[in-house]
């Protein structure tokens, strides 16, 4: 993290209410709070907590994403997690026997997943059709993994076009959509194909089908969503599909990219790669 930054994102905390709030968004944790019951909890009125609210997302304290009619709110953790390392990455001039409670934030142990701060990991989202879930989670990754993370998605019975009501949510939410397509999961088991480091299945079908040797022996897991596209009813009740599917990938994607990929093993990073998927989905 650069200085500026950093100076940034603690001038913004500098204010009692956006620290009050930042630290009531951290017990939310990836889940965060919609804004009636945000300014319920801290005594503010909308417009103040919009104003505040407004703040911390410029200096990239918060993230928000549309629920329905509402928008929820939740700490951007990759954010706390590089001011505490820019806090303490010189700590006690390498010596660490003496910061010892720091260390996971600042150093490589031994055992650990070794990770460059330049890593950038690359992922693949797969489905069936290629048309809706895998398309959303690779937008979401995109812009919600800031540089660490380059996401990719395919099918293994690929569609040929993206679901409408997926490029609407995602144009929606200012999420960039330029260049999405519907493709065989094929395109990327080629030898001159991107080295993927993830894969990810967000469905139940493709989990079940063999998928192609993939360059790179990529840790993979299961992160299945219900199908949106499989939604009948009104247009309304459709459309709500969608947002509900832009939610689950949401909180799970921001689990995601805040694991502390240099204090993990291989093993307690699948663990953790597993148990995002077992997050229960239905409406809460």
């Amino acid at each position: 993290m650069e200085t500026t930054d950093a100076s940034a994102a603690f001038a913004s905390l500098g204010s009692p209410v956006r620290l009050s709030l930042y630290r009531h968004l951290m017990v939310c944790g990836p889940d965060g709070d919609n804004a009636g019951n945000l300014a319920k909890q801290l005594g503010l009125v909308p417009s103040t907590l919009s104003f505040h609210l407004k703040e911390m997302e410029e200096a990239d304290l918060v993230i928000s994403w549309r629920v329905g009619r509402s928008i929820r709110y939740a700490a951007n953790m990759l954010t706390m997690r590089q001011l505490i390392g820019f806090l303490v990455e010189d700590c006690c001039q390498g010596s660490s026997h003496l910061c010892v409670d720091l260390w996971p934030f600042i150093a490589d142990q031994g055992g650990e997943l070794k990770v460059s701060d330049e890593k950038i990991f690359n992922v693949l989202f797969l489905c069936t059709g290629n048309s809706a879930r895998s398309i959303m989670a690779e937008c979401i990754l995109n812009r919600e993994g800031q540089g660490r993370f380059r996401a990719y998605s395919a099918g293994s019975d690929p569609k040929g076009e993206v679901h409408p009501y997926a490029l609407d949510i995602l144009r929606n939410q200012n999420y960039a959509t330029a260049g999405l397509r519907s493709k065989s999961w094929d395109e990327f088991a080629v030898p001159d194909a991107p080295e993927m480091d993830f894969v990810f299945t967000v469905c139940d079908r493709a989990a079940e089908e063999i998928c192609p040797v993939w360059p790179g022996q990529p840790m993979t897991a299961h992160w299945g969503v219900p199908d949106p596209a499989a939604v009948e009813g009104k247009e309304a009740e459709k459309r709500a599909a969608f947002a509900e599917t832009m939610r689950f990938l949401n909180n799970r994607i921001s689990i995601f990219v805040n694991l502390p990929m240099r204090s993990l093993d291989r093993l307690a990073l699948q663990k953790r790669l597993d148990d995002i998927g077992t997050r229960p989905t239905e409406k809460t």
